[in-house]
């Protein structure tokens, strides 16, 4: 009598988006979704001026830190955001594929300093040259941390270019996730109008 020969079976890695704040995670969501990647988000935050497409989050997310990892079976196989800060509490037992944002550090600020304006807040209780520093700091050791981890693929992606050469990137995209997207639908979520903290370069 034969033994068992069934297929096991083979468990989807997590797709996770990722980069600092504002730095054009939301829009890679609604790219990948296009593309015909589901995102895993309850829809409890609302669009607004800062995010007028949508902020595509899962609140859960947030408490990774505090070990809620209960819910990443639910994103096997679909596209979930979350800051690069919190990357580093995801557990071992599952794989993932990274998309992680690159932007310049000045876009960065002026989009905060926006953010912050548009709450009602003062723009100058941020230093920006002090989280500047922060930030830098931190994607080296993000990097670090993405490079060591056996489980875990990485792409990086620059905002700027992106919006510049967006079939380019997404063809990137589409190699690195290993599966047919629509890509033509992914260009159309590119939208340069909202390109509103552009660094303008220095005339020599």
């Amino acid at each position: 009598m034969r033994g068992d020969q069934s297929t096991p079976v083979t468990v989807q890695p997590v797709t996770i988006v990722s980069g600092l704040p504002r730095s054009g995670t939301s829009m890679m969501m609604k790219m990948l979704a296009a593309g015909g990647i589901a995102p895993l988000t309850d829809e409890l935050r609302a669009a607004d001026k800062d995010n007028p497409k949508g902020y595509f989050e899962f609140e859960r997310v947030k408490q990774l830190d505090k070990g809620d990892v209960a819910w990443l079976p639910q994103a096997r196989g679909k596209a979930v955001k979350i800051i690069s800060f919190l990357l580093q509490y995801l557990p071992p037992d599952e794989t993932y594929k990274v998309i992680f944002l690159r932007r310049n550090l000045e876009e960065i600020l002026a989009s905060q300093r926006k953010m912050i304006i548009h709450r009602g807040e003062d723009p100058d209780q941020m230093d920006d040259e002090a989280v500047a520093a922060m930030f830098t700091r931190h994607i080296e050791l993000v990097e670090q941390w993405l490079r060591r981890r056996p489980n875990v693929e990485t792409l990086y992606i620059h905002y700027t270019d992106v919006m510049n050469e967006p079939a380019g990137q997404i063809a990137r995209i589409t190699r690195f996730l290993d599966q047919p997207l629509d890509e033509a639908a992914m260009t159309q979520v590119v939208d340069p109008h909202l390109y509103r903290n552009r660094q303008v370069a220095a005339a020599a």
